[in-house]
């Protein structure tokens, strides 16, 4: 109303202006008409109340329309104005206020984490394993000494485990590799060795770094450091010391700072498990809800070890006695026990069960540890090995120390009196402090059924193709990958060089490569630092195969060939190398003097006469000849005439 009145008042002036002029042009024309009008319509430019209106009346009401109605707009849009006003300043001051609230937390929040690294140095964690590898890296750039101390400080667990409480997530990275074993570690080398700036994320559900599992059922066990289980450093047959970790937690950048950064990086978000995957939003789903989309994945989940039944039947009593072997807490764990105990019984008998058998048989020459390895088959290693080598093997192992018990079928497990009795299906009873089962690998699918993955019935693990892609921007690598090899068709293979392997390959396709799996992977084991053996292919005792044999010297043994080539983990070595047409050697076979003497050789895998799979017995350095054998796929008339090509009657 004030509005409208104050209108009024700058509109009435005019409004009267415009009756006067009305009124003089009326007596004008009545002047020069000569008369008088007989109605003047002088009420009708009157200004007051009782006006009845006319043409000027109704141009004065459209004015004044006009102008309250700009007025009215004006007045509202100002209104607008100032309140947006008011609201952008206070976000302006509440961002400066949050800014600087979050200085200080951030300040306050830096040193519990330190605190907590000192509180729990007291607990056996690698905590040594950052400094000495730093100590053979590359020094740090001068702006990430700091950082780099910081780290080397406290355990490589610590330092990952400690990030999910005040770490953001990236919502997003160009590639997303869900594992942090061997296979994703040799995919983001090889991702980056190819893509320089690549920004490289890797989930993993374990507390630790990337890492190699193989020391920890073999060096590991013959260390004389008794602080092992806290270094996890060991000494390699060669006599050279190293970490079970693949790079120290310098190599690795903050998963907080992967999207900025300029040149790219690798980060590890441990202590997180991918629960869910949409293959068609390109997103996964951690197990604390974050939501992690992506441009390229790769599954490499590996496998989680299998249990009898009969064990996982006998109650939670028994499951407490019983240890599945395949992480660094397990190593652990299984140490701890075997320093507190009187006997411990081994079930399995390939590659994983006959290691620890020998370590820990090996260890109780020290002690009063009573050594026991059963299994179903006839002898160690009965579903690799040919029957014959299999017994020898045996009786290699029981040298060892440890009381093997073959064509063992466990029939119930129970505990009584702090004992566990092992009862066997042809009556016999094994009593035992402790189990370690050691029967195999379930490949992890849990993704699955979420991402929609084909998983195969036959091999288990996922069903990739020959570029060990799944889905256009999906791949698989490691021992969840059911792959075809173009060579010997499907496979799934659980080694550890297979993992370097298949995710080297996988990481170059992921940046574009499209090459097929071809390479044929290698594994190896050994029994101690006398006997070991590598092994390409099928290798499948129900396979005919033929074995070449020759008299071992003291430099056919494991620990010798590491000296020589000045490697540990012999895969590292062995699949970069290529082989070019050997020459075989001259010196004629001579025949075995004694059946059973298998000091070296070479044993063939053969399916429709053509070798599919090799192992070379305590002959080593030749992997690149045998893997071009089975590449070749060609029929041989004298495989004797093969085994010169390995030069095994050399001295």
């Amino acid at each position: 109303m004030l509005k409208c009145r104050t209108v009024w008042k700058k509109l009435a002036p005019l409004a009267r202006s415009s009756s006067t002029v009305c009124r003089q042009n009326v007596r004008r024309t009545v002047l020069n008409n000569g008369r008088t009008p007989t109605c003047v319509p002088a009420a009708n430019m009157s200004t007051g109340p009782g006006g009845l209106g006319g043409d000027n009346l109704k141009y004065v009401v459209m004015v004044g329309a006009a102008c309250v109605g700009s007025l009215t707009y004006a007045y509202f849009l100002l209104k607008g104005d100032q309140k947006r006003y008011q609201e952008r300043m206070e976000e302006i001051m509440t961002r400066s206020q949050r800014a600087a609230t979050e200085e200080p937390a951030a300040t306050i929040q830096s040193e519990p984490p330190a605190v907590e690294a000192t509180k729990t140095q007291a607990v056996p964690e690698p905590v040594p394993e950052a400094a000495p590898s730093l100590e053979k890296s590359s020094p740090p750039a001068p702006e990430t000494e700091a950082a780099v101390a910081s780290e080397t400080t406290a355990p490589p667990p610590a330092a990952a485990d400690s990030t999910p409480a005040s770490l953001k997530v990236p919502a997003h990275t160009p590639y997303l590799l869900i594992g942090g074993g061997t296979a994703s570690f040799a995919a983001a080398r090889s991702i980056r060795a190819r893509d320089p700036g690549a920004r490289v994320l890797i989930v993993t559900e374990e507390p630790d770094l990337p890492y190699m599992r193989p020391p920890l059922s073999k060096e590991l066990w013959f260390s004389d450091d008794p602080s092992v289980t806290e270094t996890l450093r060991f000494k390699q047959w060669n006599g050279k010391e190293r970490s079970i970790y693949f790079q120290p937690p310098s190599f690795y950048i903050n998963p907080e700072e992967l999207a900025s950064a300029e040149n790219g990086g690798v980060a590890v978000l441990a202590g997180k498990k991918v629960v869910h995957m949409d293959v068609r939003g390109n997103k996964v789903k951690l197990d604390d809800d974050t939501e992690i989309s992506y441009d390229k994945c790769l599954i490499a989940t590996g496998g989680v070890p299998r249990n009898l039944q009969v064990i996982e039947r006998a109650g939670e009593e028994v499951m407490k006695k019983t240890t599945l072997f395949r992480k660094i807490e397990d190593f652990k764990s299984l140490d701890k026990v075997s320093r507190n105990v009187q006997s411990i019984t081994i079930i399995g008998g390939g590659f994983l069960g006959s290691e620890l058998a020998c370590a820990l048989g090996r260890r109780s020459n020290e002690s009063s540890l009573e050594v026991i390895q059963m299994f179903p088959e006839k002898g160690n290693m009965g579903k690799v090995l040919p029957e014959y080598l299999s017994n020898w093997t045996t009786e290699k192992v029981k040298k060892e120390g440890v009381k093997v018990i073959s064509e063992a079928l466990v029939k119930s497990v129970t505990c009584k009196d702090d004992k566990l009795e092992i009862h066997l299906k042809d009556g016999r009873l094994v009593k035992t402090d402790h189990i370690v089962a050691a029967v195999g690998l379930e490949p992890n699918v849990d993704l699955a059924k979420s991402a929609g993955l084909e998983v195969d019935s036959d091999f288990g693990g996922f069903r990739v193709n020959a570029e060990l892609q799944a889905r256009s921007n999906i791949w698989v690598a490691g021992d969840a990958a059911c792959f075809y090899d173009i060579r010997l068709g499907r496979r799934r293979v659980e080694h550890h060089d297979h993992a370097v392997v298949s995710g080297r390959l996988a990481g170059e396709n992921m940046t574009g490569a499209n090459k097929p799996y071809w390479h044929q992977s290698m594994f190896w084991s050994d029994l101690g630092p006398d006997v070991g053996y590598e092994a390409i292919g099928i290798v499948d005792s129900s396979l005919p195969t033929v074995g070449v044999f020759a008299k071992a010297t003291a430099k056919d043994t494991p620990k010798a060939a590491t000296e020589k080539s000045g490697t540990g983990i012999r895969s590292e070595s062995e699949t970069e190398d290529t082989a070019t047409s050997p020459e075989a050697s001259v010196t004629p076979a001579p025949p075995v003097t004694h059946k059973d003497d298998y000091g070296k050789g070479v044993i063939f895998y053969l399916r429709d006469k053509v070798v599919v799979g090799i192992i070379l017995w305590n002959v080593f350095n030749r992997m690149p000849i045998a893997r071009k054998i089975i590449k070749d796929g060609e029929e041989h008339a004298d495989l004797n005439e093969v085994a010169k090509l390995f030069n095994i009657h050399e001295d």
